[in-house]
């Protein structure tokens, strides 16, 4: 299980990318930093993934997890 960042932007579709965080702290991090730089946000969430943990924030930076690592 992991967590991923969910953005709205303008309808009540919500999209999302393929980073996946271990902790729903660090996926709201990057949702929270995501809706800064994004124009016409209007709200971002975090939601429960099946899929596996791929990124992580170290530093304040985002750091790709190597597969099968």
């Amino acid at each position: 299980m992991s967590f991923k960042a969910e953005i709205q932007a303008g309808d009540d579709t919500w999209s999302s990318n393929s980073l996946r965080f271990e902790s729903e702290e660090e996926a709201m991090q990057y949702a929270e930093d995501l809706a800064r730089r994004w124009v016409l946000v209007t709200n971002f969430r975090t939601t429960e993934s099946p899929d596996p943990v791929n990124y992580q924030i170290k530093n304040g930076a985002l750091v790709r997890i190597a597969q099968g690592a």
